[in-house]
């Protein structure tokens, strides 16, 4: 069980790492500035769109996390 507490904590782990980075941060800069203009051609609810799933995966993501530290510290003591 200690294994499998291990493995999911180092998926979870990834994961959160990788959904956190691919998030647009609340001031884009330049990168913003230049895609602003892309942006009232496309729309912007396709940015909002992913913006909400990369949130609700960063919220799954870190829950297990929490959960599977406290799993493998309660199997390890």
């Amino acid at each position: 069980m200690a294994l499998a507490a291990k493995i999911l904590l180092v998926i979870a782990s990834i994961g959160l790492i990788a959904v956190v980075l691919l998030q647009s941060g609340k001031s884009a800069g330049l990168a913003g500035s230049i895609a602003g203009g892309a942006e009232q051609l496309v729309g912007k609810q396709k940015a909002r769109g992913i913006d909400a799933v990369l949130n609700k995966l960063t919220v799954v993501f870190a829950v297990l996390f929490m959960l599977s530290a406290i799993v493998l510290a309660y199997f390890l003591k």
